[in-house]
């Protein structure tokens, strides 16, 4: 990312910096705001937005307080932000219609809070970067598509492992390979991890337990994978992917995929269990060119037909900043939707589930996600996992079961629902493909 670092680097000599207007306190959100606070030269910290004003300030204790500004209004944003101080609010609406924003960021991980931000910044004319898979991977075509219409970029963050894939398969694509299969890493594996088993872990790290129980689950990295698929058109070999348990390393990957079937199926997303590095990422390319061939092997890539290239880390909040960066200087996405949606999330029942039964959120008691292809989520009338949160079971619904929309009764009233309608109506197999 050279040229990223150059531009910034311009900005910050023109006293031009990118204007960051970040939205969500948390684990993640706080810590991306010190990144940017701290260590990248020609951005700033304009806004920052969460439902709790209180932790948006603990987020920055390095902050001198008096740099800090509480706004109400867009017009405080507007004078915070020229007085060099950092509007701090409660209200997202006044970030994105602040004139001096030039990136909104969502850092929330909630689908409804963060579909209604981002909304909001899109039709404020605002570039958009979320670091929020699963709100990606339930509307993210849609959403795409109405910033493609409004003149403006809707990314997903660098250093999330869906935009570290798509950065090697740029890179894969710029040097003659092709790649059939995008891969993420993982160390455990547990459909049935629960807020309970899950909690230990996230106190000691200083993460929302929730998050952490969707990351063991295989929840998050559904999501995950499904945003990459959606990115590049590349479909899952099976219901859930195939999660093999692959010990050694991840250069030896290859050997355990058969290029003739990916090529048959168009590429595919898909992850492991147990190989090193972890938590990285990879992918296996192609070559067509015999000489080609000859010196990728020469390079130690291997004799082919599949050849694997990987990410040993992926650095989260340190490299997010890079994508508002992409975003505001290039008009370059990490990862976006290149169309309509090529693999979904859908919701299983993680123990029997009785009828009347509200399902708790993502990384809960009661559900997993795991991907299926758009065309089956759609025939079948499968539950998104995106929107299950709230929903009331009609019936009882045993283990591992997927669930569908017959099954529950829908919150009522939640913009979620209504995009959902009409991505399915914007992408609907009796129009075109929805490409952008």
């Amino acid at each position: 990312m050279k040229i990223v670092d150059e531009a910034l680097k311009r900005r910050e000599a023109e006293g031009n910096p990118v204007r960051v207007g970040l939205i969500g306190a948390g684990t993640m959100g706080g810590a991306i705001a010190r990144q940017i606070v701290s260590h990248v030269p020609g951005m700033q910290l304009a806004a920052f937005c969460n439902r709790t004003v209180q932790r948006a300030r603990d987020a920055l204790p390095d902050v001198d307080g008096s740099q800090l500004a509480a706004v109400n209004r867009s017009t405080e944003v507007q004078a915070a932000i020229r007085a060099g101080k950092i509007a701090v609010t409660s209200d997202y609406r006044l970030l994105c219609e602040a004139e001096d924003v030039d990136v909104v960021f969502e850092a929330t991980g909630a689908v409804e809070f963060g579909v209604h931000a981002l909304s909001c910044a899109i039709n404020a004319g605002k570039h958009v970067v979320t670091m929020n898979a699963e709100l990606d991977a339930t509307v993210g075509p849609l959403l795409a598509a109405r910033a493609t219409q409004a003149g403006v970029v809707f990314s997903g963050s660098d250093g999330d492992q869906p935009a570290v894939q798509m950065n090697l398969v740029r890179f894969a694509r710029s040097i003659g390979l092709k790649p059939v299969l995008c891969g993420n890493i993982k160390g455990l594996h547990d459909p049935y991890r629960t807020p309970k088993t899950q909690r230990g872990f996230a106190r000691k790290w200083g993460q929302n337990v929730n998050m952490v129980t969707s990351f063991a689950d295989g929840t998050k990295i559904s999501f995950e994978q499904a945003a990459v698929a959606n990115a590049t058109g590349m479909t899952i070999a099976a219901r859930g992917m195939t999660g093999r348990n692959i010990k050694g390393s991840v250069t030896q990957l290859a050997q355990h995929y058969d290029a003739g079937e990916l090529e048959a199926l168009g590429g595919i997303v898909d992850y492991v269990v147990g190989a090193e590095p972890a938590p990285g990422v990879f992918v296996l390319a192609s070559m067509e060119d015999p000489s080609q061939r000859m010196l990728l092997e020469l390079y130690k890539l291997g004799k082919g037909p599949l050849y694997c290239l990987y990410t040993p880390y992926h650095l989260c909040h340190f490299e997010a900043p890079l994508s508002a960066a992409r975003a505001a200087i290039f008009g370059d996405a990490a990862i976006r939707p290149r169309g309509g949606p090529v693999v979904e999330v859908v919701a299983a029942a993680k123990c029997d589930l009785a009828a009347g039964t509200v399902i708790d959120g993502i990384g809960g008691f009661h559900t997993y996600g795991i991907c299926e292809t758009a065309d089956i989520t759609r025939c079948e009338r499968l539950l998104p996992m995106g929107v299950a949160e709230g929903c009331v079971l009609k019936t009882n619904i045993p283990r591992d079961a997927v669930l569908t929309y017959a099954d529950v009764q829908l919150p009522q009233n939640r913009l979620i629902d209504r995009l959902r309608r009409e991505q399915e109506e914007m992408f609907s197999p009796t129009k075109t493909d929805g490409a952008l």
